[in-house]
């Protein structure tokens, strides 16, 4: 007899002495109610045994085989409690595959593209390569390797990138004193959207649903300045986006922000933010200041990100009869955003952004390289 206490083992029944500490650790197992079922019945066979049941009064009580009874109770023998809760590990019945393998449906995926198509899918590699798709699968994700998603990017060309970055980011995380930073720009061609039936109610198993075609009722252009500091917005509609309505809304600026604060507006370099009627206008208002982002690089631009939140929540799914349902619904998301506003942190420096666009210039050119060697090659 060991600590555990096995002693007398026979076939037909098997006498178990069970320790105070054990039988307290098996009967907390079977009380637990987030013990894992097959803990529990393991643990109710070596009770049983420690108990006098016989293997047939226990088979009865958890519902399990004789040689299953029999194989817990020797492994209790064996191993303890511990034993009991852990399962035999087993070889796997498909030998993995190889690291060649590997490397080559790695390499196939960076470098190659299948027959009569633009991107792998696991199926065509996976008869490419002579292995399963399963297989291919778990290659893919041991790499992080996704052929089957495309992310649309483009490197700013802009010869004044890295000052206009430093100005803007500067602005974000070091704004100058006694002035406010606002971030400027127009949503155009939001269209007021009338689907032709009405949705089906949201219910279990079912997403919303919409219909596939519209009625278009005209669209509207929502101007808007965001207060990077406090969130809120200024923001209103316009039929149209030329240099009149641009410095209409510039003038709505001037009036709702304190006479005293210097304004340094970030837009981006669409051509109606640099007309003459709107250069003159500023000549005669000193406190705008004008910092224009590198061009392609609208990510710059903090109120892109309320123009995604107000297309998510009150636009893309919306029903509009009218241009003017359309914009009141706008004017209500609004003036809800500003009672709940909070600032919009900027947090990466300028410095990490200039070396992550210097390193993505670099891959860009060593992929034209490339592919300009294998044309001549060919």
């Amino acid at each position: 007899m060991d600590g555990t206490g096995g002693i007398d083992v026979r076939r037909d029944d098997i006498c178990l002495y069970l320790g105070p500490a054990d039988r307290a650790k098996l009967e907390a197992i079977v009380a637990d109610r987030n013990s894992p079922r097959k803990w529990c019945w393991r643990a109710e066979i070596v009770l049983g045994t420690a108990d006098g049941l016989g293997t047939n009064a226990i088979m009865r009580r958890t519902g399990k085989s004789k040689p299953c009874v029999w194989r817990w109770q020797e492994r209790y023998i064996d191993e303890g409690v511990p034993g009991l809760l852990r399962d035999k590990s087993r070889p796997s019945r498909i030998a993995p595959l190889s690291a060649e393998t590997k490397l080559a449906i790695i390499e196939k995926t960076a470098k190659e593209k299948p027959a009569n198509a633009t991107h792998w899918s696991a199926r065509k590699m996976a008869k490419a390569v002579g292995v399963s798709h399963r297989s291919v699968q778990r290659v893919w994700a041991g790499a992080g390797l996704k052929p089957h998603l495309v992310r649309t990017f483009k490197i700013s060309n802009d010869p004044n990138f890295a000052e206009k970055v430093v100005d803007v980011v500067g602005l974000y995380m070091n704004p100058p004193e006694r002035a406010l930073v606002l971030c400027v720009d127009e949503k155009s061609q939001i269209q007021a959207l009338d689907r032709t039936q009405p949705g089906l109610p949201l219910k279990k198993g079912r997403a919303q649903t919409m219909t596939h075609d519209y009625k278009r009722n005209g669209t509207t252009t929502l101007f808007a300045a965001l207060d990077v500091k406090t969130g809120q917005v200024i923001g209103e509609c316009r039929a149209r986006h030329r240099a009149k309505e641009f410095i209409s809304f510039l003038k709505k600026i001037d009036t709702a922000v304190d006479k005293v604060l210097d304004l340094h507006l970030i837009l981006d370099n669409y051509s109606t933010h640099k007309t003459k009627q709107v250069q003159n206008w500023l000549k005669r208002h000193k406190r705008f200041k004008l910092h224009f982002i590198p061009t392609s690089s609208s990510w710059l631009n903090l109120v892109e990100r309320f123009f995604a939140l107000i297309t998510e929540d009150a636009i893309r799914r919306g029903v509009f009869k009218s241009v003017a349902e359309l914009e009141a619904a706008i004017a209500a998301y609004l003036t809800n955003h500003n009672a709940t506003s909070k600032p919009f942190v900027w947090t990466k420096s300028a410095d990490v952004i200039l070396r992550t666009v210097d390193r993505a210039r670099a891959t860009l050119t060593a992929v034209k390289n490339g592919n300009q060697a294998l044309e001549s090659v060919h």
